[in-house]
């Protein structure tokens, strides 16, 4: 009992002290203590609990920029187009799709601003595809996969798009940089997609053994995916305001012709997108893929396109253009391979509208980046 009731003595004099030191009683609200180090990071602590949570401003995230970019990723969205619907696995044959998906980690980090083409004379003198890459802003992206690539390039000395891409493959016989493969690539991002609502996970049963599968379970999702794509191979002209029109929020999205058109290489590159021309006549199919292949030709280079009639991207005489180095010399293309390549958006429109997107809100080294990847896609689909 004496026990119980010192104790008791001891807690109310401790709550009494509590009630007359208490910020709330006083009229000041405040229960967190924020710190702020000499390297940029901020503490709060707990004046309730004692305890005491660190994190860098530098790594929220900012909604202005969230806003500018649509839900799902270029990663996201290719693979969905490689997705079966219903089994909701990836064709078991497809060995081309990994490295298509490295690609679309560097196009992603180029058109968020992160990564860019290193600047020199000696960088200018080499291919698109050789350039050096640097680390532009080493903000994070709240993406594992971006965020985990931009501490490979930070940590790492410079290395050229192709090499970077054979790197996050696992590609390399150089012990020393087998840690930067990114691993499991696949089943994280259909892991982020069952997050985001759009996929769900199954148990399907393969001969002896139980995998996890993810069927579709937004099918709305992919029909806008297949949308974008059969604008870019079958319509003759391009509308960008229509390409994101399925984001409900009703956002501009940043460079949405740009973004459209790494979907579309991107899916060639990886055997998905036949997936999507599949309800197409032979005929159809075959003059979709040879227009995709000749923008992969047109805007694997550094300026884009220079053959469109409105001078590529960056346009002809501007200080970009002069300052890009060689071009490869134009290829001739046959009249009959003219006529097959009538299907789809003409080169023209799409430097077009891109050179507008260029200028608005685009930088050079971003869609230098993009360049360089087309090219080491290019040379990929030729050797297989």
């Amino acid at each position: 009992m004496s026990s119980s009731g010192l104790l008791q003595r001891r807690r109310g004099t401790q709550d009494a002290e509590d009630d007359a030191g208490s910020p709330t009683r006083s009229g000041s609200s405040v229960s967190m203590v924020q710190k702020t180090s000499g390297s940029g990071s901020v503490s709060n602590i707990d004046l309730r609990t004692g305890h005491r949570l660190a994190y860098d401003p530098r790594d929220l995230t900012d909604e202005h920029e969230e806003q500018r970019y649509p839900r799902f990723t270029l990663m996201e969205e290719v693979l969905l187009l490689g997705l079966k619907d219903t089994q909701g696995y990836l064709s078991f044959w497809n060995d081309k799709l990994s490295f298509s998906l490295r690609g679309c980690i560097l196009m992603e980090l180029a058109l968020r601003g992160r990564i860019r083409i290193a600047c020199g004379a000696e960088q200018k003198r080499k291919d698109v595809s050789e350039r050096h890459v640097e680390l532009a802003n080493a903000k994070l992206t709240a993406d594992p996969l971006l965020d985990e690539t931009i501490r490979h390039i930070q940590n790492s000395p410079p290395t050229s798009v192709a090499e970077w891409m054979d790197l996050l493959s696992g590609e390399t016989w150089n012990m020393m940089r087998l840690h930067l493969q990114l691993k499991q690539v696949r089943e994280r991002l259909c892991k982020c997609l069952v997050e985001k609502g759009v996929l769900r996970t199954e148990k399907r049963n393969f001969l002896l053994f139980d995998m996890p599968t993810h069927p579709i379970a937004d099918m709305s999702v992919k029909d806008a995916i297949r949308r974008r794509v059969l604008a870019f191979t079958t319509a003759q002209s391009i509308h960008p305001d229509t390409l994101y029109k399925e984001e409900k929020s009703g956002r501009s999205i940043c460079m949405p012709a740009t973004r459209a058109l790494c979907v579309v290489t991107a899916a060639h590159c990886g055997n998905v997108l036949e997936n999507v021309l599949q309800h197409l006549s032979l005929g159809l199919q075959e003059s979709a893929t040879e227009h995709v292949e000749h923008l992969m030709d047109e805007f694997a280079q550094w300026p884009m396109a220079p053959s469109a009639y409105s001078g590529g991207i960056p346009p002809q005489g501007s200080m970009e253009a002069m300052a890009a180095g060689p071009m490869r010399p134009p290829q001739l293309v046959s009249s009959s391979k003219k006529q097959r390549n009538r299907v789809g958006v003409s080169i023209n429109d799409l430097v077009r509208v891109m050179r507008q997107e260029y200028e608005a809100g685009g930088t050079p080294s971003a869609y230098e980046v993009i360049a360089a990847v087309l090219a080491v896609f290019v040379q990929m689909d030729a050797i297989l």
